[in-house]
């Protein structure tokens, strides 16, 4: 069976058509010294549902471009249920932004609690790992209007953000860089 070649044209989807959701037990093993579970696990589990969600739009593999800010607003507990919620925010030529909102759920007291939210960017690649052109989106409603737009804007300040920092210099004589530290907590050996 031979793919079709994707045009801009003729290739959208709608943002429902790949969301997913994960659901995993917090188990013993997934925890830290502190009984509270590694932020590790979660990552990793925020990379899976990245990953499936973008390979559903895509229809094809995707790798992990970048992940924006990951904040643990809450810890997970061993026992709790945990649930990443993943949609498609921005599709730019080759690329993807997943949105994904992490909740847990302590599923004696019914409590939930919103632990987690962050951007995974996700490229497309063919059988040869060239990258591909992924679909349109569908926005069929105002929130995921605002996903989009929230998404294109936060695209844009990285690529100033990168630009600042390229201007950052260091200076070359110790008494400037020690004008820089001061009331900073550290010192030169």
């Amino acid at each position: 069976m031979t793919k079709t070649p994707q045009t801009e044209s003729n290739t959208y989807k709608p943002v429902s058509f790949s969301q997913t959701v994960l659901t995993e037990l917090m188990i013993p093993s997934y925890s830290n010294f502190g009984g509270k579970i590694h932020g590790g696990i979660l990552l990793s589990l925020m990379d899976k549902v990245a990953y499936v969600c973008a390979a559903k739009h895509a229809g094809n593999y995707c790798v992990t471009a970048s992940i924006d800010t990951v904040n643990f607003l809450a810890p997970v507990e061993v026992g709790e249920l945990v649930s990443l919620m993943a949609s498609i925010n921005y599709v730019g030529k080759t690329s993807l932004v997943v949105g994904i909102r992490v909740i847990s759920e302590n599923v004696k007291t019914n409590t939930i609690k919103h632990t987690n939210t962050c951007y995974f960017t996700m490229v497309a690649k063919d059988e040869q790992n060239k990258t591909v052109m992924v679909p349109g989106l569908i926005l069929e409603n105002h929130e995921q209007v605002r996903r989009f737009i929230e998404s294109r804007e936060r695209k844009d300040i990285r690529r100033s953000y990168a630009k600042e920092l390229e201007q950052v210099s260091i200076p070359e004589q110790d008494e400037q860089c020690m004008a820089l530290l001061a009331g900073e907590r550290c010192k030169l050996a």
